[in-house]
């Protein structure tokens, strides 16, 4: 892989509590980023971070009940600050598109919950997906509701089978009005099902 060119925050997004807000601002101190936060208009903040060497960023947080929100794009090109960033990104569970540009392509890079969840090369105006997260026991789960629904259909069709077979067999009008009580019944539960 060649040498990094800059890594671009096309869209990052945090959202955090104080307790995390103060967290988030030590991360850095611990990482030797130099941090410090003004406080706006409205209880607003806004971070600023820099690397010692020049780069600096700024990230607002609006503060909206009891938390801090950050929607923010940025470009950064110093390695200790983007390092700095993508693990604050997955310490404190955020959303980002992040692109790292390279000499020729760019890989892209999409954050859900602070996790990696699709990296997709870029290269002369082609696309090629390297990976992508997929929910195996998510789907497995909504597999099975979905079985487990089509059973309870087939039981209710070959209910209402049954009750046919007896409503054609039956010759009392008291006994094929109930089965068509019956009958009312479970078809409205199959309509209920097959919605």
């Amino acid at each position: 892989m060649g040498q990094r060119l800059a890594t671009e925050y096309v869209k990052a997004s945090l959202q955090l509590t104080e307790a995390e807000m103060s967290k988030f601002v030590h991360s850095f101190e611990e990482q030797e980023i130099h941090s410090y936060v003004m406080v706006l208009d409205n209880g607003n903040q806004e971070v600023v971070l820099e690397d010692g060497a020049g780069e600096e960023i700024r990230l607002p947080f609006q503060r909206k009940a009891t938390t801090y929100v950050c929607e923010t794009s940025c470009r950064l090109v110093k390695p200790k600050l983007t390092n700095a960033m993508r693990k604050a990104v997955s310490a404190f569970k955020g959303d980002a598109i992040v692109n790292r540009i390279y000499t020729g392509y760019t890989m892209e890079y999409w954050y859900k919950q602070g996790k990696v969840s699709k990296i997709v090369e870029h290269v002369d105006g082609h696309d090629r997906l390297v990976f992508e997260y997929k929910d195996t026991v998510g789907q497995l789960q909504q597999l099975f509701r979905e079985r487990q629904v089509e059973r309870q259909i087939e039981q209710i069709q070959s209910e209402i089978n049954a009750l046919l077979d007896a409503r054609n067999r039956s010759e009392y009008t008291e006994q094929i009005a109930e089965i068509d009580a019956q009958l009312k019944n479970c078809t409205q539960q199959l309509f209920i099902l097959e919605a």
